[in-house]
C-alpha cells in the first residue's frame, strides 16, 4: 500500500535506523515494554486486556472468532480515539511508518483504518520480529568485520569524558543508563535488555556506515553494565581489540570520581526525585553500592569505609561533601586498582597507545582527522 506521497510499505531496515525514521509500534503495551526501538512510540491497536481476551479466543475458537472479537472490542469511540492518535502522529511525522509484531494482521488493520480516515500511512513488512532479527545480525556482522578501538584506564581516569564529542564513539554506558562500576547506578531505571541491545545495534550501524574502515571507539566494559549485558558477539570482539590506555594521577582520579559519583550523582537524584527525597535516594545508593562489595573488601575494611561514608553523608547534608574523598581514595587504591592492574597485565600486547587524558583525546581526534583526510 502507498500513502498520498507515493511511499509504499518497506523492508529497508537499514535506511529506517540510519535516518532515525519515526515509527508507530502498534503492539500492546506489554509487548512494547519488553523491547522496542529507539525511534518508536507505542500507539497500540489493542490494550493489554483486549489483547489477552483476543488471544484466549484464538486458542479456544480459532482465528476468525478472534478477529471478530477484536473488532467488537475496538469499535465506536475506542476505535475513533485510536485512529485519531495514529493520524496525529502521521501528520507530525509524515516520513514515518507503522508496524506490529510480524507485519501482519494488526498493522494491516491499522493501515486500513487510517486509509479510511484519509490519512494513509505505510507499514514495515516483517514488523518488529524482522527488524529485531536485522539488528541482532548487524551486531554480529559489525563485531566480526569492523575495526574497533577500546579506551581503557583505571577507574576515575575520565574515559567517558575523553570520548565525549569524539566522532566514531559508541557510549555503551549512556545506552545502558549506568556508569558501569559498582557505584554506577543512576537515577531512573535501566532499559530492558532488548532495548539496550537494539540501541547498541543502531549506534553501531550509524558509526559503521560513517567510519568507512576507521575504528569504532568503545569504552572498556565488563560483561555487565549494571544489569544490561553486552551482546555476546560485541563482547567477544572487544576482548581482542586494540586499546588506548588513559594514565592519570591518583589525585586526579579522586577528583574526577568525587565530581561524577558524588556531585553529579546527587544533582541527578535530586532532579529526579526532589531535593529531600533525592538526597535520601543518593545516600541509599552509595550505602548499598558499598555494601554490595563488602565480601571483596573484607568485613573490617568495609566497616571502616562505611563509617567514613556515613559521616560524609551527615556533613554533606549540612552543606560540605568534601569528606567523601576520604573513602573514595582508599576504595580506588585498594579495590578498583588491583583488579584493573591484574586485568591490564593480560592485555599488554593489545595496547597501541598510552597517555594522559589530553594525549588520549588528541590520539582519538587524530584518527578522525586521518579519516577526514582520506574521505
Amino acid at each position: 500500500m502507498t500513502d498520498t506521497s507515493g511511499r509504499g510499505d518497506t523492508d529497508s531496515f537499514l535506511e529506517l535506523f540510519l535516518a532515525d525514521i519515526p515509527l508507530i509500534d502498534t503492539r500492546a503495551p506489554v509487548e512494547f515494554a519488553k523491547g522496542s526501538f529507539p525511534n518508536a512510540v507505542n500507539i497500540p491497536l489493542m490494550s493489554d486486556a483486549e489483547r489477552e481476551q483476543v488471544g484466549t479466543c484464538y486458542k479456544n475458537q480459532g482465528q476468525d472468532a478472534a478477529i471478530e472479537l477484536g473488532h467488537r472490542l475496538v469499535s465506536g469511540d475506542t476505535k475513533q480515539q485510536r485512529v485519531a492518535a495514529w493520524a496525529e502522529f502521521a501528520r507530525q511525522h509524515p516520513e514515518g511508518y507503522l508496524y506490529c509484531f510480524r507485519g501482519g494482521l494488526r498493522s494491516q488493520i491499522c493501515q486500513q483504518w487510517m486509509t479510511e480516515a484519509e490519512v494513509p500511512y505505510p507499514r514495515i513488512t516483517g514488523g518488529y520480529k524482522a527488524m529485531r532479527r536485522f539488528l541482532i545480525d548487524s551486531i554480529e556482522s559489525i563485531s566480526l568485520n569492523s575495526q574497533l578501538l577500546i579506551v581503557a584506564g583505571q577507574t576515575g581516569c575520565g574515559k567517558t569524558e575523553i570520548m565525549r564529542g569524539v566522532p566514531g564513539t559508541v557510549d555503551l554506558e549512556e545506552l545502558a543508563h549506568h556508569r558501569g562500576s559498582a557505584f554506577g547506578k543512576r537515577a531512573g531505571a535501566q532499559p530492558t535488555q532488548i532495548d539496550f541491545e537494539n540501541a547498541v545495534a543502531v549506534e553501531l550501524l550509524r558509526q559503521y556506515h560513517r567510519r568507512a574502515g576507521y575504528p569504532i571507539i568503545l569504552e572498556d566494559e565488563s560483561h555487565l553494565i549494571g544489569r544490561c549485558a553486552l551482546p555476546l558477539a560485541l563482547e567477544t570482539a572487544m576482548k581482542t581489540t586494540p586499546m588506548a590506555v588513559v594514565e592519570v594521577s591518583l589525585e586526579q582520579r579522586v577528583e574526577h570520581t568525587f565530581a561524577n559519583y558524588i556531585l553529579h550523582k546527587l544533582t541527578e537524584w535530586q532532579q529526579y526525585a526532589g531535593t529531600e527525597t533525592g538526597f535520601k535516594s543518593f545516600a541509599d545508593d552509595l550505602t548499598q553500592s558499598l555494601d554490595n562489595i563488602r565480601r571483596r573488601l573484607g568485613g573490617e575494611r568495609h566497616g571502616q569505609l562505611s563509617a567514613i561514608l556515613e559521616q560524609s553523608l551527615v556533613e554533606h547534608l549540612q552543606g560540605d561533601g568534601s569528606l567523601h574523598r576520604e573513602w573514595i581514595r582508599p576504595l580506588l587504591e585498594e579495590y578498583y586498582d588491583p583488579m584493573y592492574n591484574y586485568q591490564l597485565e593480560k592485555k599488554t600486547e593489545r595496547i597501541v597507545f598510552r597517555g594522559d587524558d589530553l594525549q588520549v583525546r588528541e590520539y582519538l581526534m587524530h584518527l578522525e582527522q586521518q579519516r577526514e583526510d582520506h574521505a
